[in-house]
């Protein structure tokens, strides 16, 4: 059986992953800056990350959520202590698309309407609903065009009460800071806008912290810098380290009756281990706080490169923009430099999203070797 192309595949095929490098059958060592779309949050093979799976696995992998199962509760508060959303209630599920699809779904629920606002750019999934609210024309089929989504500039809050005044708008979603669409952040001023607004008009706010979550901005999650409490908060990529999980907080104002979101393998007990190591290390190692600090070093020193028109971002969630399509710089630093770094929804955007655990010394090595590609990117 022929397998389906899900994406243009680069010829490495890495067999081992150490703290922040992996390591492929040739035995090369690669710098990982992209941490598989953001989701190596703690390194490859932590050994607490390791030790909790294996030990879970032996006792027990699975049983349906018909059952208790104690490591639910026990993710749902450490998550709460770590992120100060203890507060907030928490829906498992398996990725971030389906949070963003259940997150939807219980919006409509909430005032009975269906029209959601989203933002040009926006990534918010592959699934119906979520598909339906990213920004992207190629992969929306023909069952999807159907969908009420209005999509608006980011950043200009007078169109969005343009619509929120129709009084027909469910949800307005928006990322805490775009990863797909080029490492773009909504202001503070703008999200306390939405919040506000929001609330007038008994909209839901629905905050996707898919990518930007678990700490990668410097903060637990990116719209805690503007000092906001959304209605509700999608998480995935970060929290299981590789091991699929996602994640829906409820806001308590926002009310939710039982038994409207179900999932048979969302908070299984592998994915429940998976989570609560990462919490731990997160916490034991103040990675978040590593993100806020290396991230800085790295925009600082990365700012005044020629050849790149902007560097943005927040914590280890950075988009460098060069004067030309990135694609070539990508390909020199992966196979001449052995470093992964990834790629935008702009062609001339590089994406950097390393393991939060990236220390100086990485951060050294990336810049010498980007530095050193830049100059002959641009001079070629």
């Amino acid at each position: 059986m022929q397998l389906f192309d899900v994406y243009p595949l680069f010829d490495i095929e890495p067999v081992r992953g150490e703290g922040c490098y992996v390591v492929d059958r040739e035995g090369r060592r690669y710098l990982d800056f992209y941490g598989g779309h953001a989701v190596i949050s703690i390194g490859h093979a932590h050994p607490r990350y390791v030790q909790a799976i294996q030990e879970q696995v032996a006792r027990l992998g699975f049983y349906s959520n018909s059952i208790q199962n104690p490591l639910q509760q026990e993710l749902a508060d450490k998550l709460g202590a770590l992120s100060n959303c203890d507060h907030y209630q928490l829906f498992l599920c398996n990725s971030g698309a389906e949070a963003n699809e259940n997150a939807l779904k219980m919006a409509s629920f909430h005032n009975g309407r269906s029209r959601v606002i989203a933002f040009h750019k926006a990534f918010h999934g592959r699934t119906s609903a979520a598909v339906n609210v990213t920004d992207s024309k190629t992969i929306k089929a023909p069952i999807n065009t159907a969908a009420e989504a209005t999509f608006l500039p980011l950043g200009d809050l007078a169109a969005v009460e343009q619509e929120l005044a129709k009084g027909d708008v469910a949800a307005v979603i928006v990322e805490g800071i775009q990863g797909i669409g080029g490492i773009h952040l909504p202001s503070a001023d703008f999200l306390q806008g939405l919040q506000q607004r929001c609330r007038a008009y008994n909209t839901v706010l629905i905050l996707d912290e898919i990518q930007s979550g678990y700490g990668r901005s410097g903060q637990f999650f990116a719209f805690q810098h503007a000092g906001i409490e959304p209605d509700l908060i999608t998480a995935a990529k970060g929290m299981g380290n590789g091991f699929p999980i996602g994640a829906l907080l409820l806001h308590p104002r926002f009310q939710a009756k039982s038994g409207l979101l179900g999932t048979t393998f969302g908070g299984n007990h592998l994915a429940c281990a998976a989570g609560i190591a990462v919490l731990d290390v997160i916490r034991q190692e103040n990675l978040i706080e590593n993100a806020a600090q290396i991230g800085r070093y790295l925009m600082e020193q990365l700012s005044d490169l020629e050849g790149l028109v902007e560097v943005r971002g927040q914590g280890l969630m950075i988009g460098l923009e060069l004067d030309r399509p990135a694609g070539p710089l990508r390909k020199q630093l992966l196979f001449e430099e052995l470093i992964f770094t990834g790629s935008a929804g702009d062609p001339n955007t590089v994406r950097l999203l390393p393991p939060l655990n990236i220390g100086r010394a990485e951060a050294d090595i990336f810049i010498e070797k980007f530095t050193k590609v830049l100059a002959a990117v641009c001079a070629a």
